[in-house]
């Protein structure tokens, strides 16, 4: 079940980078207009999404301009707080927090997709993967947002993972697989 408005928290396990981007673009997009979407993502991810934007009529170097839209590149993010392998609390919040908090004091509701947890699942740094779901959560007690997360499709074959997997599902207000729709 989703969270309260503004404050759900979802996991995504997509069968691909194209159903991926439907389903950022229907988080950020989908219901009434966010007052400002951010997106941490690949740059292939933010083209597909982009496109979607643009086929749907969404003026995406209007929205950004506005300030309404902000992108993030993914691996920068994660490069900008990963100490030793390992999420550092206090650079995580340097980070994000002035990003969610601009968006905070715009009208509207804050919508963000994240794929840092992405990148550190293929890279094989599960339990660091763990740590930034936490870390998000504890942003979620400061801000009002609602996050979508993804992760491979894959990642819940994993046995070796299972007790990792398990507790990123348990941080989430719900847990969307492969073809499944809000």
């Amino acid at each position: 079940m989703l969270g309260p408005p503004g404050r759900d928290h979802v996991v995504l396990f997509p069968a691909s980078n194209g159903e991926l981007a439907d389903h950022v673009y229907r988080h950020l997009f989908g219901r009434e207009a966010p007052g400002t979407a951010i997106v941490v993502a690949t740059p292939d991810l933010r083209r597909l999404i982009t496109d979607r934007m643009v086929r749907d009529g969404i003026d995406v170097a209007g929205e950004w301009a506005r300030g309404s839209l902000v992108f993030l590149d993914a691996a920068e993010t994660l490069d900008s707080f990963m100490v030793a392998g390992w999420p550092d609390a206090a650079a995580f919040w340097q980070a994000l927090s002035p990003v969610i908090k601009y968006a905070q004091a715009r009208p509207g509701e804050v919508r963000v997709f994240g794929e840092i947890v992405t990148l550190l699942w293929d890279a094989g740094q599960t339990g660091a993967a763990v740590d930034v779901e936490a870390l998000f959560s504890e942003l979620a007690q400061q801000y009002s947002f609602s996050l979508l997360c993804s992760y491979p499709a894959g990642a819940e074959a994993e046995v070796e993972h299972a007790d990792d997997l398990s507790h990123i599902q348990g941080a989430h207000s719900a847990v969307l697989r492969a073809h499944s729709r809000r």
